[in-house]
């Protein structure tokens, strides 16, 4: 359920203030466990909302904190779905059709 008032909060945040900030977890400590692509420029991009959780970063990050790619995207889909509905304007429904 989307929040009324105010914006979901961002996956970074509770990427931040959930998990690497109570773990005493660096954002280079995590790039480096997490190898392959990933590096400190990409974590903080995420943490500072300048990129999205996509379902590769939701599968690496539920395998690396024990959570389910689910709660990340989530976390997006409210996140994106809550500003789209700012500026969605509302359009009429389809009129029914009588059957023939």
């Amino acid at each position: 359920m989307l929040p009324k008032n105010r914006p979901p909060t961002h996956p970074g945040e509770i990427l931040l203030e959930e998990f690497l900030l109570p773990l005493g977890i660096s954002q280079e400590q995590l790039a480096k466990h997490l190898g392959g692509s990933w590096t400190q420029p990409k974590i903080s991009a995420i943490i500072n909302q300048k990129r999205s959780i996509t379902e590769a970063i939701a599968l690496d990050f539920a395998d690396v904190f024990g959570t389910t790619p689910q709660f990340w995207l989530n976390l997006q889909v409210n996140y994106d779905l809550w500003y789209a509905l700012q500026e969605h304007k509302k359009i009429r429904r389809f009129p029914r059709q009588e059957a023939a």
